[in-house]
């Protein structure tokens, strides 16, 4: 059926940008001596106001929890929203130049500058891709949908965290909101058709013996567990030092930690993931893909022996990231703490990750603390007409990428909604190469404008394909849209 054009507005790239030169750092929001991060957090909802009018004119809008932004557009049916997440605080990074420039930045990383690369228009900054990036993509969907005249079958609810980078409060608190309202209108039980956040993204060869293009989509993240490693002695003096003092047994229980690995299990997200690259791999581990798939335990094997992010799929891993011990070059010192970071695999628990660590250490002399835990989520289906929709959104964006079930190493915000809501999914429709990858919560983090206006693009399909109207126009069919530009 015919339906109205949408004309997507020029200048993503710019309203990125102006979005980026707000110094929007979470760790740093609250501190007495930050003076300037909280004026930019003021500042930041006002600056999106002015570049999405139409988003706060027509939207229901209020703040959660301080710094948490939700929005309902309203359809012609409260049931089975759409949510749509993003988050617009971002980690530290160095605002002096000459602080910038000595860990590597290229430009001011709160510059939001615009140029190119290989001749391809590009908006550098913290935030580029985590997650200022994706927000605009959402916004600027809705936008254009908005000036178009379009009116959703059903609730569009957007859910927008300024805490994420350090806890996610905000979209907790705005879980528990929408859980009380969708019951309190639709009864118990009512939850969303389906919730995306950020997570994976559009990336070349995700795996050595793949090829080709693949939009990776999160259907659960892993957990994660913090726990120190605490050794206790008598101390002294350092020229006569006892047998057993603090440092070598910490040392040797990190040692024991690092020789025994927790085991490589396929669990079924991966699973999934390996299913919808088998069409994709080559060489010998092509052929073998669909063998070892109908074990599990040899993918498994195969994927840990590979170590890195390939291991991390199939594995609790567990990363020695803080050590402490000693006051002065010549004392003994009389504690030796370390601290790991875990993260954990679907199957496998906070409580059994903590009983793994103490029986590899084998040391009652080590006290391990749990210090944070928070248990994998649980694992999305990749069938079913919610997964179906996300790939027929990626095939209206990403032409050419196929899509494929991922497990998240990081934690999002949307971990919040999986203790109620069946359908929760992480992908941010923006291209990632691995030198992409490395930037966020690194250096010279960028995102092309090409890659925003495919975001742009694959949000409004996600939000025409479950049908509304536009104006004198019969219901929307799936995916029904003009490309960026306005070319059909």
């Amino acid at each position: 059926m015919p339906v109205s054009p949408v004309t997507p507005r020029p200048g993503a790239g710019h309203r990125l940008a102006e979005l980026i030169r707000l110094r929007t750092v979470s760790a740093l929001h609250g501190e007495p001596e930050q003076s300037a991060v909280a004026a930019d957090f003021e500042a930041f909802p006002e600056l999106m106001a002015r570049l999405y009018p139409l988003v706060h004119q027509r939207l229901d809008h209020e703040v959660v929890d301080s710094t948490g932004l939700l929005f309902r557009w309203r359809g012609a049916r409260a049931a089975d929203p759409l949510v749509l997440m993003a988050h617009w605080d971002v980690v530290p990074a160095p605002a002096d130049k000459a602080e910038w420039t000595a860990v590597g930045w290229e430009a001011d990383p709160f510059a939001g500058t615009e140029d190119t690369v290989s001749g391809e228009p590009v908006v550098r900054g913290r935030g580029a891709l985590d997650d200022k990036g994706p927000l605009v993509a959402v916004l600027e969907a809705v936008e254009n949908l908005l000036a178009a005249g379009f009116t959703p079958d059903h609730d569009v609810w957007l859910v927008f965290g300024g805490d994420e980078e350090v806890g996610g409060r905000n979209a907790a608190a705005i879980s528990d909101l929408l859980r009380e309202r969708l019951q309190e209108e639709q009864g118990q039980g009512a939850e969303p058709w389906l919730v995306l956040d950020e997570g994976g993204a559009v990336v070349p060869a995700p795996l050595p013996f793949v090829q080709g293009t693949c939009a990776m989509v999160g259907l659960a993240e892993k957990g994660q567990a913090q726990l120190r490693l605490t050794v206790s002695g008598a101390g002294g003096h350092a020229s006569s030092p006892p047998s057993g003092s603090p440092i070598p047994r910490l040392a040797r229980a990190l040692r024991r930690l690092e020789r025994r690995p927790f085991p490589a299990r396929l669990n079924g997200t991966t699973s999934a993931m390996l299913g919808a690259l088998a069409p994709l791999a080559s060489g010998a581990a092509g052929r073998a893909l669909p063998w070892a798939l109908r074990s599990g335990t040899m993918a498994a094997r195969a994927l840990g022996a590979m170590g890195g992010e390939a291991a991390a799929l199939v594995r609790t891993t567990v990363a020695q990231t803080r050590l402490e011990a000693g006051t002065a070059n010549n004392v003994l010192p009389s504690t030796a703490t370390a601290v790991l970071d875990c993260r954990i695999v679907p199957g496998e628990t906070v409580a059994g990750v903590r009983d793994g660590i103490v029986h590899r250490i084998a040391d009652p002399g080590v006290q391990v603390e749990l210090l944070h835990g928070q248990d994998p989520s649980d694992e999305s289906p990749a069938e079913g007409d919610r997964f179906a929709a996300l790939e027929a959104a990626v095939g209206t964006s990403w032409p050419d990428a196929t899509t494929v079930p991922y497990l998240l190493m990081a934690a999002t915000d949307s971990r919040h909604f999986h203790a109620w809501c069946r359908h929760v999914y992480r992908f941010a429709p923006l291209w990632m190469d691995d030198a992409q990858r490395a930037s966020i919560h690194g250096e010279n983090e960028w995102v092309s404008v090409a890659s925003l206006e495919r975001g742009e693009r694959f949000h409004r399909g996600l939000i025409t394909a479950r049908g509304g109207r536009f104006p004198d126009s019969a219901e929307a069919a799936p995916g029904a849209m003009t490309a960026p530009g306005g070319q059909g």
